[in-house]
């Protein structure tokens, strides 16, 4: 008899970070493994270490997450899953601060930007992170070289550091959410009742209207464009891949037929995964 194992799942950052979240919505009764960077949370899982990445591609207000992009051009991971994940920013202290006791937040740079409008209300020195999380692990200790400061994390980031929360959902625009990849070796089958999504890359030969004539690919077949972004060719200066994602699973005669077609006219094509498009999330 095989004994199941609860799946790895590798993420970027420290324990209580949005990416945790993310990847254990996904495998629930899973461990998820926190990496010091994008690469290595990537590589672990290359190298079988983990069962699975879990990485962010698309934030609502800061737009594509690069990163991420790169490391998939050159992968032999493929994309099993998506996650999206509703982003609330708060003000994180040590036991015992008041509001009126801070001074300076420190947090990724991202996060501090999304939340300038509060920082400029009260007059805090806004000092970057390299993860929101990371630093509410090291508020405690900063705290005590430094009277006055404190982060901005996740609620799940305070209840794993011991910290307070003196002013919650700080974020400037509600609108916050952020998409994560989830990055597997092997395919999985499409799941009955479910939308799904296919991620894909290419590159296009350089001459007038040959995008056009790619992208025409998935309208004669009746699928529908969600995105489209393109990114600087590591390898050729000047030269540009294109990442889509459409809807539908490969194993859909339309995609199937829309890609094959799409080989046909495009320079390269490079298939990243067919996957369950994640559960809407409400505003709240």
């Amino acid at each position: 008899m095989t004994v199941k194992t609860a799946p790895r799942v590798a993420f970027q950052g420290e324990a209580g970070a949005f990416s945790e979240e993310a990847a254990l919505a996904f495998a629930p009764e899973g461990e998820a493994v926190g990496y010091p960077s994008f690469e290595e949370a990537f590589e672990a899982t290359v190298r079988g270490e983990c069962d699975y990445a879990c990485l962010p591609v698309e934030n609502s207000l800061a737009g594509s997450i690069n990163q991420t992009y790169d490391l998939l051009t050159d992968s032999v991971l493929l994309v099993v899953a998506e996650r999206v994940v509703r982003v609330h920013h708060n003000l994180l202290v040590p036991p015992g601060t008041r509001l009126e006791d801070v001074r300076r937040v420190y947090s990724h740079p991202q996060a501090l930007q999304q939340c300038q409008r509060f920082l400029r209300q009260h007059g805090f020195e806004a000092v970057a992170d390299y993860d929101t999380a990371g630093a509410a692990k090291l508020l405690l200790e900063r705290a005590k070289r430094e009277p006055g400061s404190a982060a901005i994390a996740s609620r799940r980031a305070a209840e794993t550091y011991g910290l307070e929360i003196v002013a919650e959902r700080i974020e400037d625009l509600k609108f916050n959410f952020t998409r994560f990849f989830v990055l597997g070796h092997r395919e999985r089958p499409p799941e009955p009742g479910r939308q799904h999504k296919t991620s894909l890359m290419l590159a296009t030969h350089h001459r007038p209207g040959d995008l056009v004539a790619c992208l025409q690919v998935f309208s004669e077949h009746g699928i529908n464009m969600t995105k489209l972004e393109s990114r600087p060719r590591r390898d050729k200066p000047w030269s540009y891949l294109f990442y889509v994602d459409i809807e539908g699973h490969v194993a859909d005669p339309n995609v199937a037929a829309a890609l094959t077609g799409l080989m046909r006219r495009a320079a390269f094509v490079k298939y990243l995964g067919s996957y369950p498009a994640a559960e809407p999330v409400e505003i709240d």
